[in-house]
C-alpha cells in the first residue's frame, strides 16, 4: 500500500467528488493531497511541481471533464518521459468494454466506477501498489 507520505494529486472538475475523495483518502491516513479542475490544470500542476520538487506518486483522475478528459490527460501524462511511470486510476461512470480497453492500451494503472467506497478505493490503491511496485522481469 502507499505510504501516508505520498503525494496524490485529484483532477476532477465536480467539487463534490473531490471533497469525497479527500476524506477518503485523508481517513485512509494520507496527508499530502493536491487537486486540479480537469486535465489540462493538472498538466500545469505537474509542470510546476516537477520543476519544484519532482514527487507525484499516484493520480486519480475522472474521465468526463472540459478542456482535456481523464483519457486525453492520462495519454499526455504517459507520453512525458518524467511523469509516465506515475500510477494512474480513473474514475468513471463509463462501464464500456471499448471504453475499459482504450484505456488500458493508453496505460491505466486501474480504474474505479462511480459510485465507490471507501473500502473499493482502498482496494484499488492497494492493487495499483502492487501493480506498479513489483520488480519487472
Amino acid at each position: 500500500m502507499y505510504p501516508p507520505s505520498s503525494k496524490i494529486l485529484i483532477v476532477d472538475d465536480m467539487p463534490t467528488i473531490v471533497d469525497l475523495l479527500k476524506i477518503q483518502l485523508k481517513a485512509l491516513g494520507f496527508r499530502f493531497i493536491y487537486e486540479a479542475n480537469d486535465g489540462d490544470e493538472a498538466l500545469q500542476f505537474l509542470s510546476r511541481h516537477y520543476a519544484a520538487r519532482g514527487d507525484i506518486d499516484l493520480i486519480i483522475s475522472d474521465w468526463n471533464m472540459p478542456k482535456l478528459s481523464g483519457l486525453d490527460f492520462l495519454k499526455k501524462v504517459r507520453a512525458t518521459p518524467e511523469w509516465n511511470k506515475i500510477p494512474f486510476i480513473l474514475l468513471t461512470s463509463e462501464g464500456e468494454r471499448d471504453q475499459v480497453t482504450e484505456a488500458v492500451l493508453a496505460g491505466v494503472t486501474s480504474y474505479i466506477l462511480k459510485p465507490f467506497t471507501t473500502k473499493l478505493l482502498e482496494n484499488k490503491l492497494k492493487a495499483a501498489w502492487l501493480k506498479t511496485s513489483e520488480p519487472k522481469k
